[in-house]
């Protein structure tokens, strides 16, 4: 499912527009994204909880040359499944 898939299956559902199901999919998405970006954890009881962590920087290698590279550090984002949504997909 792609997020036009799911625009079309959240009007159905909702009895909404298309247009009224991408502002909403859009703002949740956005308010998502910029909580995350200031650090907090967005939680949905029963579906999951998004983190962000800090991954520190460490030495790769280049597999086509075999050279030892460095990677740099980086924030990354997290997801941990909730109990309702790991029950439905088992």
């Amino acid at each position: 499912m792609n997020k036009s898939d799911l625009i079309d299956a959240m009007a159905e559902d909702a009895g909404v527009t298309k247009a009224a199901a991408k502002k909403a999919l859009e703002s949740f998405l956005g308010n998502v994204q910029g909580s995350l970006k200031k650090g907090n954890r967005v939680s949905l009881v029963g579906f999951g909880s998004w983190s962000v962590t800090r991954r520190a920087a460490r030495e790769g290698r280049n597999p086509q040359t075999g050279k030892t590279i460095q990677i740099a550090a980086k924030n990354v984002v997290k997801f941990k499944a909730g109990s309702d949504l790991q029950t439905s997909v088992n």
